[in-house]
C-alpha cells in the first residue's frame, strides 16, 4: 500500500526554559540554562540539591479546582502542553471527524508524587486503617495523560501512552506517525509530560549515582561532552507535536512546520541503566530510523542528540554517531539542549523533537552549553562539531533526534523541511 505522508500542525511546551514554545525555543538559542535549587521540596538532605523545574506554573489556567484535584503534576503540565499545541494547529473540530483525531502521550514515570503522597500517608497513619484518595490510581497511572487530553477535546481515536523510560515520547511520536501514515488516522497529539522531582524520584537518581552532584553551580552542571561532567540534571516538563496527514493538513490550509520521514527503534539488551559501551543500540536505531526514512546519512544536518552528561552514555553514543555517519559526522551539527533544560526523562523526546522542528524552520542550531576551554575529553573527537555554547547559523534541511532509556529502549526520529 501507499504510504500517507505526515507533517507536523502544531507545537506546545511547558518547560524548564520556558512555559510555551516561544519562549522556551528563544531561550534555548540564547544558551539560558534551566537550573536552580530545588524548590518542589525540601532537598537539603539530598546529594543533588537542584534540579531543572518549570517556573511560575499556574495549573488553574487550565482546570478549575475541582478538576484539579483529580490529576497529577505531570498531567497539569501534559494538558498544558497539548492546549498550546492544539490551538496552534487550529483545528475546526466542531467539523472534524473526531473519531479519526487520536492522543499517544507518554510518561516514562507517571504520576509518582502521587503515588509517594499517597502510600507515604497510609505508613505514617497506619494506625487509621487504610485511607486512600478514590482519584489515587487514575491520578498515578502513566497513560492518564493520554486520557485526559482525549476527554478535554473530544478526540475518539486510538489513544493510549507508550512507556520506555527516557525513549517514552519518541516511542509515542513514532506510533502516532505509523498509524498515520498507515491511514488508521487522521491526526494525532502526542508528545510526553514528566514531573519527577519529589523526594523518592531525587533518591532514587542519587541511588544510582545519575546525577551530578555540582551543588555549587547548578546552571552549569549539565555538561555534555565535557571532560568535567558528573551525571544528568533532572528536569520536568511537557512537549506535544500534533502530527497530521499532509493531504488532510493542506486541504484545511494548516500551518505545516515540518515532515516526519522516519522513524528507528532498537535495543540495547545490555545493561539495565547503562547504554552499550560501543553504542550498539544507538547504530542500530539510527540505521534504522535512516532506513525507514529512505534517506542517506549524508541528507541528516542536525542531530539532537541524547546527551545526558554521564561519563558513560555520552561517549558510546558519539562512537554510534561516527560509525553510523563516517565522514559526514565532521559536517553534522551535534547538540545536546539537556545542557539547558535538564534531563526531562519521558518528556525529554517530545520536547528535542519539537527543537529539531524549530531548528528547520528557523536554520539555526541550538547550543551545547557549559562547555569551558581546557575542559575537553580526549574521549571525543575534537573535529566534531558540539556546537559548544553558542547556536550556529546553517541551513538544515533535515534533523534526527535521538533518546535512549534505562533498560536499553531506544528511539529515534527524523523530520526533513516540508516540500510538496
Amino acid at each position: 500500500m501507499e504510504l500517507k505522508r505526515v507533517v507536523v500542525t502544531g507545537l506546545g511546551s511547558v518547560s524548564p526554559i520556558g512555559n510555551d514554545v516561544p519562549t522556551t525555543w528563544d531561550n534555548a538559542i540564547k544558551g539560558v540554562s534551566g537550573a536552580g535549587p530545588i524548590t518542589l521540596i525540601d532537598a537539603t538532605k539530598f546529594k543533588t540539591q537542584f534540579a531543572c523545574e518549570v517556573k511560575d506554573f499556574d495549573p488553574s489556567q487550565y482546570m478549575d479546582r475541582k478538576e484539579l484535584r483529580k490529576c497529577d503534576r505531570y498531567s497539569l503540565l501534559a494538558i498544558a502542553a497539548a492546549d498550546e499545541a492544539m490551538k496552534d494547529a487550529n483545528f475546526d473540530l466542531e467539523n472534524e471527524d473526531k473519531d479519526r483525531i487520536g492522543v499517544i502521550f507518554s510518561s516514562g514515570i507517571g504520576g509518582i508524587r502521587t503515588f509517594e503522597e499517597e502510600v507515604g500517608y497510609y505508613f505514617t497513619h497506619e494506625e487509621q486503617g487504610p485511607k486512600f484518595n478514590p482519584f489515587f490510581i487514575p491520578k498515578m497511572i502513566a497513560d492518564i495523560a493520554a486520557g485526559h487530553i482525549s476527554m478535554r477535546y473530544g478526540l475518539r481515536g486510538p489513544n493510549f501512552g507508550t512507556v520506555s523510560a527516557c525513549a517514552s515520547s519518541t516511542h509515542s511520536a513514532i506510533s502516532a506517525f505509523d498509524i498515520i501514515r498507515l491511514g488508521k488516522a487522521t491526526a494525532i497529539v502526542t508528545g510526553g509530560a514528566e514531573a519527577p522531582i519529589t523526594y523518592s524520584g531525587l533518591g532514587g537518581f542519587n541511588a544510582l549515582t545519575a546525577l551530578s552532584t555540582r551543588n555549587d553551580s547548578p546552571q552549569t552542571a549539565s555538561r555534555p561532552f565535557s571532560a568535567s561532567r558528573d551525571g544528568f540534571v533532572m528536569g520536568e516538563g511537557a512537549a506535544c507535536l500534533v502530527l497530521e496527514e499532509m493531504e488532510h493538513a493542506l486541504a484545511r490550509g494548516a500551518k505545516i512546520y515540518a515532515e516526519v520521514v522516519g522513524g528507528g527503534m532498537s535495543g540495547d539488551a545490555y545493561h539495565l541503566t547503562a547504554s552499550h559501551p560501543e553504542g550498539l543500540g544507538a547504530k542500530l536505531v539510527m540505521r534504522n530510523a535512516l532506513q525507514d526514512a529512505n534517506m542517506k546519512p549524508e541528507e541528516i544536518d542536525y542531530i539532537n542528540v541524547h546527551g545526558t552528561s554521564t561519563p558513560v552514555g555520552d561517549p558510546s553514543e558519539v562512537k554510534a554517531i561516527k560509525e553510523v555517519f563516517g565522514e559526514h559526522a565532521y559536517n553534522l551539527n551535534i547538540s545536546s539542549t539537556k545542557s539547558m533544560t535538564g534531563h526531562l526523562l519521558g518528556a525529554a523526546g517530545a520536547l528535542e523533537a519539537l527543537f529539531c522542528i524549530k531548528a528547520i524552520q528557523d536554520n539555526i542550531v541550538p547550543p551545547t552549553i557549559n562547555h569551558a576551554d581546557g575542559d575537553d575529553d580526549p574521549v571525543f573527537d575534537s573535529k566534531l562539531n558540539f556546537t559548544f555554547n553558542k547556536a550556529q547559523k546553517r541551513e538544515i534541511n533535515a534533523a534526527l533526534s535521538n533518546t535512549f532509556g534505562f533498560g536499553g529502549h531506544n528511539a529515534c526520529v527524523i523530520v526533513k523541511k516540508f516540500k510538496r
